[in-house]
């Protein structure tokens, strides 16, 4: 029973790491980094030693093995169901697994690929995993980006990058977020015509925070930017073993104008420091426009206000007023309808919407999907903007996909205006419309996506491709667009060059690259096809980039990571690829295929939430016992997190009717912090490293600790944040002082949570490996206006009934109903064991 944080604690003193080396090679824009790490338990016990790497979410792992003492542990990829049958049948054999496997979200740009294995005293073990992307240009630059995080002092640090662009290379910029001015000397920086070589490798005591201490600075983010020499005419060919690349970045044309609105979300949910947040970046942004450009604001929430009923020229005079609009702020289909209106009189037809929402649909989202795309028609790009966690990402990307856009999510933090101007500034300068790349039939074919509704300024256009011939050395390419005033056409000869003069040194070379970037490339585009294709074609173009993954051992959203063990073929371990619209709920895998880190909410009389993020569903019960009871929610032996709560009743209950019950109380404790924190209806104490404060809920309070901070919204919220690990959202609800039954009681939610929790208690760690339910036989409940159904689950048929529970996690004053299958009975069927099970003795027990 464990619970796995995002930044795993646990004792380093006797796990040496003994080397540690990033070793990334580019070769025109292509990317394939191995990380290896070797490790050695000093110990005379066997310990449990973690390997985590970061990696760019647009990558794709194609390998990763173990060594201890000479027995080696191999990946292979296999097709997702193939992997969980594997699995499942080595579990219904008896087999148990001896590696953990974890993927799952970290940061921005970056998810964390996990495992830890158990280690022999004086035993070593050596990881090394390779993945492989294709860098995207944005404003000007391409950006590699490489997770730095040893959490130790590590005996041989090393990361070696080389950069191979046979165009040229026109700058290299190197920074970090942990590079302090004393490790800037060691950054080592090397280029030349069509090279750069970035080297780092700090000693033992560069490596520590101060001359005594054993403290790593080696925690962060190590970032280099670059750019190439990029032709003006037809761009850059490149022919290889069969296989061609074609980058198009031409940046030295004409701006065309653009046609723009900007939809923003203006419900409750955004008010604050989100609305803030957008007007400041509304107001540079405005600033920012061209004087030839039009614009238009739409601002919504269950009603829909536009600054103007049309679109209005970026003179000064314009951004002035609509800066006034902006400082007092069904959108969407009103900027259409207001773009379409007038989109014939402005040449050329450069329209884009730019949507900013925070919220989730309270519609059929088919038909959102299906007025939107009828609305557009294609005579627009559409941009979405989710913001937070809690946005329905997945209904955002698939409109912008859908409608020649692309969608992003904004972050709450203190830069989402940054983030926010950040996004404007890639698509703020158009120079190419209804872009065509065109190659000759009978040479190539295999091509990835050579048509693109618009060109950026600072971007770039990859198309890939296969010869029709082995033998095929040259092909003749055009490039034909719209630009401001008359057409744009470039004519070119694409000629393969020798290998040895393209690529003089191999140490830059990882095999047939071209062919890998094409796959690469192929892969991307198809899984983004399937949110615009009819359910005919879905299952064609799946099976197409399934074939691919599978052909080039690439870990994709269709496929899982198997690690066996060498001896024997039964105990595999799995580790599938997260998708980016799952990130609100933290899509992870460990063990198993399609685990969540799903959404916990416990509130009301107590009642249990369960989100299902994969079946768009979910699940609730209530516990009732007497008050008084306290159940363990949260258990982790691991990292020492403990969270108890305790139920109470009615002030009066009435003979003969039920006894309602809330939580009044929760206790929670970090062991390894120091940290206990005990909350009330009434009042909070917090006690970290032996210091102690206890305060009421009268005010607003802000409580920064080592390793907690609090913040309390006075007479209605507690944030609690853990450092490196979790944050929870307790709410109180008021109750009038002088009802005669019901009185105040408190909720607990999860909100960011990066952690697994496995086989402990109702905090419903044993559905963290996905629920497998089938709904059937709708009927007539005994409440009139709900329904009951037949479910199966778990091996159990139960009776359930369709239903609403709230959450307040978005709405701390009024909640919002969540609908839900609600199993009866304290959740008997669903929970592993009856709920008696996870009662304790002490608000503070943590055994």
């Amino acid at each position: 029973k464990i619970i796995v944080l995002k930044l795993r604690s646990y004792s380093l003193s006797q796990i040496e790491v003994q080397s540690t080396r990033m070793d990334c090679k580019v070769a025109s824009h292509f990317v394939h980094t191995v990380m290896t790490t070797k490790a050695l338990n000093t110990a005379n016990a066997s310990q449990e030693v973690f390997f985590e790497v970061d990696l760019p979410k647009t990558a794709f792992i194609t390998s990763f093995s173990i060594e201890i003492e000479g027995r080696i542990y191999v990946s292979e990829v296999k097709e997702k169901e193939q992997a969980r049958q594997q699995y499942e049948s080595a579990v219904s054999s008896g087999q148990t697994a001896e590696l953990f496997l974890l993927f799952g979200a970290s940061g921005r740009k970056m998810e964390t690929f996990s495992v830890s294995v158990n280690i022999a005293p004086q035993s070593s073990v050596t990881f090394t995993l390779t993945y492989e992307e294709l860098l995207q240009r944005r404003l000007g630059s391409y950006e590699i980006m490489l997770g730095v995080r040893p959490k130790q002092l590590v005996q041989n640090f090393e990361i070696v990058v080389d950069i191979y662009e046979p165009k040229g290379i026109a700058f290299v910029d190197v920074n970090g977020t942990f590079i302090t001015n004393e490790l800037l000397p060691l950054v080592k920086k090397t280029v030349t015509d069509k090279k750069a070589y970035v080297y780092f490798s700090p000693t033992l005591e560069q490596q520590k925070t101060c001359s005594d201490c054993e403290d790593t600075l080696i925690d962060g983010d190590l970032f280099i930017r670059y750019d190439v020499n990029h032709p003006q005419d037809i761009g850059e060919i490149q022919i290889i073993n069969g296989y061609f690349v074609h980058f198009f970045a031409p940046d030295d044309l004409p701006q065309m104008p653009k046609n723009v609105a900007f939809v923003i979300d203006r419900s409750g949910s955004m008010e604050g420091e989100k609305m803030k947040q957008t007007r400041e970046a509304l107001m540079t942004i405005l600033s920012e426009l061209h004087e030839d450009d039009y614009f238009g604001l739409v601002t919504f929430d269950d009603t829909i206000e536009s600054w103007r009923p049309f679109l209005s020229k970026a003179t000064p005079e314009n951004v002035t007023e609509a800066k006034e609009f902006v400082r007092t702020i069904k959108g969407l289909l009103y900027a259409v309808d207001m773009l379409t209106s007038e989109k014939s009189d402005y040449f050329p037809d450069m329209s884009m919407i730019i949507l900013l929402t925070d919220g989730r649909p309270n519609s059929d989202l088919s038909k959102i999907q299906e007025n939107v795309r009828n609305a557009i028609n294609g005579s627009m790009s559409l941009f979405c903007l989710g913001f937070g966690y809690d946005v329905d990402y997945s209904l955002l990307d698939r409109l912008a996909k859908q409608n020649d856009g692309l969608a992003r999510r904004v972050y709450e933090a203190s830069d989402a205006a940054l983030q926010l101007q950040g996004f404007y500034d890639e698509v703020a300068t158009p120079l190419l419309l209804e872009v065509n790349l065109n190659y000759p039939g009978n040479a190539v074919t295999d091509l990835t996506l050579s048509h693109f509704r618009q060109f950026f300024k600072g971007s770039e256009i990859v198309v890939a491709g296969r010869l029709q011939e082995l033998e095929t050395n040259t092909f003749q390419t055009e490039v034909s667009a719209h630009r401001l005033e008359d057409q744009f056409v470039v004519e070119g000869l694409a000629i393969a060059e020798e290998w040895d003069s393209v690529f003089p040194d191999q140490e830059y070379i990882f095999g047939d690259f071209t062919e890998r970037l094409w796959a690469y490339l192929t892969i991307q585009q198809l899984l983004d096809k399937r949110e615009k294709c009819s359910p005919e074609d879905e299952e064609n173009i799946t099976a197409e980039a399934l074939d691919l993954s599978l052909r080039y051992n690439f870990v994709t959203p269709l496929t899982s990571m198997v690690v066996t063990k060498p001896e024997t073929e039964d105990e595999p371990l799995i580790a599938d690829k997260l998708t980016e619209g799952t990130c609100s709920f933290f899509e992870i895998s460990i063990l198993k295929i399609n685990l969540h880190v799903l959404s916990l909410a416990v509130d009301g009389d107590p009642h249990f939430i369960i989100e299902l993020p994969d079946q768009n569903d979910a699940l609730c019960f209530n516990i009732d016992d007497k008050p008084g009871t306290i159940f363990n929610l949260v258990r982790d032996p691991l990292t020492g997190i403990v969270v108890n709560g305790q139920i109470i009743g009615d002030k009066k209950v009435i003979p003969g009717n039920k006894i309602h019950t809330y939580f009044g109380r929760f206790g929670i404790v970090h062991e390894k912090f120091g940290v206990r924190l005990m909350v009330s209806t009434k009042e909070i104490s917090v006690s970290e490293n032996e210091k102690q404060a206890k305060f009421s809920w009268i005010n607003n309070k802000t409580l920064e600790g080592l390793n907690m901070d609090l913040q309390v919204i006075k007479d209605l919220s507690l944030t609690v944040t853990l450092r490196n690990s979790v944050k929870f959202l307790i709410i109180l609800h008021k109750i009038w002082q002088k009802h005669p039954y019901h009185q105040d009681y408190l909720g607990f939610y999860t909100l960011d949570s990066y952690l697994i929790i496995t086989g402990s208690v109702l905090e419903q760690g044993q559905f963290y490996h996905g629920v497998n339910f089938e709904v059937s036989d709708l009927f007539p409940g005994k409440d009139p206006d709900k329904q009951d159904a037949n479910m199966f689950v778990k091996g159990n048929k139960l009776t359930v009934t369709r239903g609403w529970k709230r959450d307040f996690r978005q709405d701390v004053k009024n909640g919002e109903n969540v609908p839900c299958w609600f199993i009866h009975n304290n959740g008997t069927g669903l929970l592993d064991g009856v709920h008696t099970d996870y009662i304790i003795s002490g608000l503070f027990k943590t055994i």
